[in-house]
């Protein structure tokens, strides 16, 4: 594969990914009688089970690839970004509304991006700060409006709910920095393989999750029918965001530096803002326009840095 090819190939990656993550700001409104604690635990339960089920043919070969040092790096990259990140995200929601939420997670390809270029051999940040300020210009546009009309919460309920926020901005890209450099130097393993795996282990640490979100909650509020549709949304969620969406996202992570597939995160906005405007059936208002010209801007910018030669062979050594 040529280092053009490859390029492209991860983008495209980024992209399925980010279209596949998007669903995960449905499940909500296809399921609100319950509580961001059950959908999250519900959620990695069902990818625990789907991918313990897709690795079973596998297993005895991984488990013989795979040391103390990797189940280690499985255990803590499944907490920040699946269990950890999920429930900071829904509390955020909860305490500060989706537009404070929606602005302080999308500083994601800006963390992402920024630690990625103090990598050996990265490209400059000075050549990438265009794609920067474009993005940063584009998250800005998504929430100005919902911002400007505020929540009426009290404050110390917003403080807390932005502070679950930040939380939650640095759980990923911790695991997003923490991932990409692991799939780097692993062997014997693919992508999909160690997406598999991640679903495993957190699907374990969901079962933490399901005592608070369960065992000790009132499950007799709720009819049959939505227990069922919420067991399908989330057996829905589990399989394509997880596990569809995760194997992409490692694969993209494995063909693209830490500065571009930092880009790749504003996707998931993009399109959870267009499965949103499909749900309300309405048109995008000029500043979600905006910030969409922007963000593709931004994406497209930051593609146009990496095309130097020295980038390219930086890339694909």
């Amino acid at each position: 594969m040529t280092a053009s090819s490859g390029t492209w190939l991860g983008v495209a990656c980024g992209i399925a990914a980010g279209a596949a993550w998007g669903l995960v700001f449905l499940a909500p409104e296809l399921a609100p009688e319950f509580s961001p604690l059950q959908l999250s635990a519900a959620r990695y339960l069902a990818y625990g089970l789907i991918a313990g089920a897709l690795m079973l043919p596998r297993w005895r070969v991984l488990r013989a690839r795979l040391g103390p040092a990797d189940w280690r790096a499985l255990f803590w990259l499944s907490l920040l970004g699946n269990s950890l990140y999920y429930v900071l995200l829904a509390s955020s929601v909860q305490l500060g509304g989706m537009a404070m939420t929606s602005l302080v997670i999308g500083f994601l390809p800006v963390a992402v991006t920024w630690v990625g270029s103090r990598g050996a051999g990265a490209v400059p940040l000075a050549r990438l700060a265009p794609s920067l300020v474009l993005g940063l210009a584009g998250v800005l546009c998504i929430a100005w409006e919902s911002v400007a009309r505020g929540t009426g919460a009290p404050l110390a309920q917003r403080l807390l709910g932005f502070g679950c926020a930040v939380g939650a901005l640095v759980s990923w890209s911790s695991y997003a920095i923490g991932n990409s450099r692991w799939l780097a130097r692993l062997q014997g393993v693919s992508a999909h393989d160690w997406s598999l795996l991640t679903g495993v282990v957190t699907g374990a640490q969901a079962l933490v999750l399901a005592v608070p979100a369960f065992v000790l909650a009132d499950l007799t509020q709720q009819p049959a029918a939505a227990w069922w549709r919420f067991a399908g949304v989330m057996a829905g969620v589990a399989l394509l965001a997880s596990v569809v969406g995760n194997a992409l996202w490692n694969q993209a992570s494995r063909l693209l530096p830490l500065t571009l597939i930092g880009q790749m995160v504003v996707f998931e906005t993009l399109f959870a803002l267009l499965y949103g405007f499909l749900w309300e059936a309405r048109w995008p208002t000029g500043w979600e326009w905006a910030a969409m010209a922007l963000v593709t801007s931004a994406v497209l910018s930051c593609l146009s840095a990496h095309r130097a030669p020295q980038a390219v062979d930086e890339m694909h050594p």
